[in-house]
């Protein structure tokens, strides 16, 4: 999803949020919190996370600033494209937004240093609901763009279980995972 943005001598104005424009889009959901993140490095991997139920979230991703490539993993049982992955490229500059339904993994790496996500979701952050998938999990196979020096991680984020190790809470809800319209 790319916003409209409205230029002039001054610079732009967009609108990021509209819940018109999402319902057209067939995005339904209420978000209940925005969260932004600030990433100092090229190569920092967040992710692959989700939040299970009662307080399972989706997402609306936005980069603020710099340049991210995001990602969404299918991690519904029972879905025919079950750890498989699609990938948008988002950007400061042009605005891109990429939506994470409930039931799918989320992560990004930054493409640069000083880069700053900005995401809504549709529940409130549950530690105890907070789970993920590991960045390098050879059954997902996520080609991660990474500087020479290699990804910086969170500590959490170097442990968490491969696809292999994990029972997925999700269930399959018929709507099969599509390639992302080229940014």
């Amino acid at each position: 999803m790319r916003p409209r943005r409205f230029g002039d001598d001054r610079g732009w104005f967009m609108e990021t949020y509209s819940e018109a424009a999402a319902a057209a889009a067939g995005i339904t959901d209420r978000f209940v919190q925005d969260n932004q993140s600030f990433s100092a490095f090229e190569g920092t991997i967040r992710g692959i996370h989700f939040q299970k139920g009662p307080h399972a979230q989706a997402k609306l991703v936005r980069c603020v600033r710099g340049a991210i490539l995001d990602y969404a993993v299918d991690l519904r049982r029972g879905s025919p494209t079950y750890g498989q992955h699609v990938a948008a490229k988002l950007t400061a500059e042009g605005g891109e937004q990429l939506y994470v339904p409930v039931g799918f993994g989320h992560a990004f790496v930054t493409l640069g240093p000083d880069v700053e996500v900005a995401y809504k979701v549709t529940d409130v952050y549950a530690p105890d609901c907070d789970g993920g998938i590991l960045w390098s999990c050879p059954t997902i196979g996520i080609d991660w763009p990474l500087p020479a020096s290699g990804p910086t991680l969170s500590d959490k984020d170097k442990f968490l279980p491969t696809l292999a190790e994990f029972d997925s809470p999700f269930d399959y809800d018929g709507r099969p995972l599509t390639p992302l319209p080229v940014l």
